[in-house]
């Protein structure tokens, strides 16, 4: 059972898998042409379910292409120091409503990049605790 979900600043709406459940996938267009240098960014929030404080949350990506995503915290909505390409962000204690916990996505490309790349999963993890 998931106690965190992950939104879209921007739009409130939940983000999904691309296989199912409500909301969307997290998506980006890269031109290979370009080596995009870690464009566009996207700003998403950690919420837990109403009722529960999740302790030691962290983000981690995880796929086959996993190490072309950065995450960032965010620092009054803009990104902050994004860790190294690859790897988890420790969101602290997220909560339900104003105790969500904002932070960044980006990814890069290189010229060997499959066409639509669908491998990638933002695997959130913590402690929950009732409140």
């Amino acid at each position: 059972m998931s106690y965190v979900k992950l939104f879209f600043a921007d739009l409130d709406g939940q983000v999904r898998a691309m296989g199912g459940y409500t909301g969307k996938p997290i998506s980006f267009i890269l031109r290979i042409d370009l080596v995009n240098p870690g464009t566009p960014e996207v700003r998403l929030y950690a919420m837990a379910d109403e009722g529960i404080e999740v302790h030691d949350c962290e983000v981690v990506p995880d796929g086959t292409t996993s190490d072309m995503w950065a995450l960032a915290p965010d620092e009054d909505g803009s990104p902050g120091a994004y860790v190294a390409y690859g790897d988890k962000i420790d969101l602290g204690t997220v909560g339900y409503g104003i105790d969500k916990v904002y932070f960044w996505a980006k990814v890069k490309t290189v010229d060997e990049e499959p066409i639509k790349d669908v491998t990638v999963t933002l695997n959130v993890s913590g402690i929950a605790v009732a409140i």
